[in-house]
């Protein structure tokens, strides 16, 4: 029997504020993370500073923000009304203190409970506010929350507003790397919301006249839309949508300006309201799959008091839009029977492309249904026994907390799958193991999904058949060898995906595994390093002519050794899509147009050096 412990008062402890905040980081700003996913906690961190500039242009104080920032460091200026001098050290550091409890002084506030620049403030190791007010002006800084800097009120000639520097701390973010693109996309999301604010993120100029409508401009091909983006706004609610040739359904929703990643009860409401315009309209029971395939829309809502399900505010759960308003599944319903059916009345060539898009949808649906049954039912055999899927205990859809970590890594061969198999996390980490170069899928129709027994065992495992809603793991890695195979294999799965379901790259699921190309050691210190730079600094560091080896494939990497690049320290390339026209982007790579490729490939190659013991040797001549 185990020896009882003694409980008594003493075992009682009450944790101020800054060390509850970094005792349980994931309460307050949701996963750590190092930077390489858009959703990791260094950009919670500068969502929180940056929404509170953003309430002050709502409320009408500064039509501009300043955002400069570097790999490590980050510094927001905004033009507002500068927090009250005698409170700039208690609005950052006393929990549940704040402007924004006044419902009358913030009405639709993203951030309404005095926390989000307190956890900045206690995970960064430095961190400096500066205050600017009728010609005064206050700085504090801190670390880790405590106060280091408080310096008296003085004159001052600079514009109100308020500036925040902070530094992540790196004992919480482990070897943490700011992503210019997640930094640009979050900014793109706040000037489409808030229509005249002008943003300056590193010199560079961010601004939007017509919102959500320039929204879908950037995240659609004018190419393959089938019809002029539809806008629609009114009171505390705007819609933007579209229907293309992609498969599946693309939605971006916010409220009260929080990009709103995973929907909530907004985005249901829309989902649900799109489907009973349409059949109204056309006065006919289109299936609902056929009405929303290829659709492609933004919306927008503001509530009172939003009610979220987490602290980092990605899913809406409120109800009501305010606490005597409509429901919101009411009020938007109510909003797009009313605007949608009118337009679509005023609009007649754009309601007789939705129809067409609708009769496509339905007929593809069809041509399909006999081959799906098949597939699915080999799939249902296969799994009982499916030598390519090693899989893990918890998955992305059966947690209740969606922050929860799930990954599958997809490698080529059974070396390589056995090494990660044997090292991986049995519970959240699972492997597909690819028996070879997938098939080139570029401009084949989805059937291929379903004839080739390969993609329709990955599309089983990942559960992505009928939407990314069900997937069962967040983190799809692509972990292949750093050679010219391994590259080619990489580029036909990034086809497969692109071309059938672009949302997961879109959502940010996709991601390539860095694996070690050198191992550097002596006989007291080994250093595993991802480039050249770092095998030459390991070099230094280490002297007397260390052993070099150089890693060929992740075959030849032992289960050992591949645990410690896929767990905490593990090193991901998220992969972005920057280009909206997917068909362009995916004909020049994968289509039939070699020449130009050939040119491509040779206007762009290099070749690497090794220096070992003092030579130069030629690695390799790569892209």
């Amino acid at each position: 029997m185990a020896e009882n412990t003694n409980y008594s008062e003493d075992s009682i402890r009450s944790l101020d504020w800054k060390e509850h905040i970094r005792l349980r980081p994931g309460m307050y700003i949701g996963k750590l993370g190092d930077g390489s996913a858009y959703d990791d906690g260094i950009y919670v961190l500068l969502k929180e500073i940056i929404d509170n500039s953003i309430d002050e242009f709502v409320m009408g104080a500064g039509r501009s923000i300043e955002i400069n920032m570097n790999d490590l460091k980050v510094s927001v200026r905004d033009y507002g009304r500068g927090i009250p001098l005698g409170k700039v050290i208690d609005c950052v550091s006393k929990i549940n203190t704040g402007g924004k409890y006044d419902s009358k002084a913030f009405q639709k506030s993203v951030g309404l409970n005095g926390v989000g620049t307190k956890a900045v403030n206690a995970l960064s190791s430095n961190f400096v506010v500066q205050s600017y007010r009728d010609g005064r002006t206050k700085i504090a800084e801190f670390e880790k929350g405590e106060i280091i800097r408080d310096e008296k009120e003085k004159d001052t000639t600079q514009r109100n507003g308020t500036a925040i520097n902070f530094i992540p701390d790196e004992t919480i973010f482990r070897h943490y790397r700011f992503i210019p693109e997640f930094v640009e996309n979050m900014i793109w999301n706040y000037v489409y919301l808030n229509s005249g604010l002008i943003i300056h993120f590193n010199n560079q100029k961010y601004f939007s006249e017509r919102g959500l409508h320039d929204l879908l401009l950037k995240k659609t091909d004018p190419e393959t839309v089938r019809y002029q983006i539809i806008h629609l706004k009114g009171d505390d609610i705007e819609i933007a949508m579209t229907h293309g040739q992609q498969y599946g359904e693309e939605y971006y929703s916010f409220v009260n300006g929080q990009h709103t990643t995973q929907g909530g009860t907004h985005q249901a409401a829309f989902r649900e309201a799109l489907v009973k315009v349409v059949r109204e309209f056309y006065k006919k029971e289109f299936d609902a799959s056929d009405i929303r395939s290829a659709v492609v829309a933004a919306i927008a809502i503001k509530v009172q008091e939003p009610v979220f399900e987490s602290q980092t505010k990605t899913k809406l759960g409120s109800q009501n839009v305010g606490p005597e308003g409509p429901s919101v599944r009411t009020f938007v319903h109510d909003f797009v029977k009313k605007a949608l059916d009118d337009h679509l009345h005023k609009n007649p060539a754009t309601a007789e492309a939705l129809l067409k898009r609708i009769q496509q949808s339905e007929k593809e649906r069809k041509d399909i249904a006999g081959i799906k049954k098949l597939a699915n039912e080999r799939a249902k055999k296969a799994s009982m026994h499916n030598r390519k899927l090693r899989d893990c205990k918890i998955h992305f859809e059966d947690t209740h907390d969606r922050r929860q970590e799930t990954t599958l890594f997809i490698t080529e061969g059974d070396s390589a799958s056995g090494s990660i198999t044997k090292s991986r996390d049995v519970q959240t980490q699972a492997v597909f193991s690819l028996k070879g170069k997938p098939l080139n899928c570029f401009g084949l129709t989805k059937k291929v999904v379903y004839e080739n027994e390969e993609f329709n065992l990955l599309q089983h495992a990942l559960n992505i058949e009928d939407g990314i809603d069900t997937l069962r793991y967040n983190n799809i890695v692509i972990a292949t060898d750093a050679d010219v195979d391994g590259m080619h294999i990489r580029l036909l799965l990034m086809t497969f995906f692109l071309q059938f379901f672009p949302d997961l790259v879109k959502a940010g699921h996709v991601s390539i595994l860095q694996t070690p190309l050198f191992r550097v050691r002596n006989k007291k210190e080994t250093i595993y390093c991802y480039s050249e730079e770092e095998k030459r600094n390991a070099i230094s560091k280490l002297g007397s002519k260390p052993e070099i080896t150089r890693f060929k494939g992740l075959g030849e990497i032992s289960p050992e050794e591949f645990g410690l690049f896929i767990g905490k320290d593990i090193r991901l390339d998220p992969v972005f899509l920057k280009e909206s026209n997917i068909k362009s982007l995916l004909e020049y790579y994968m289509g039939k147009n070699t020449p130009d490729r050939q040119q491509h490939i040779i206007g762009n190659l290099r070749v690497e050096l090794d220096v070992i013991e003092g030579e130069e040797l030629p690695l390799a001549e790569a892209v």
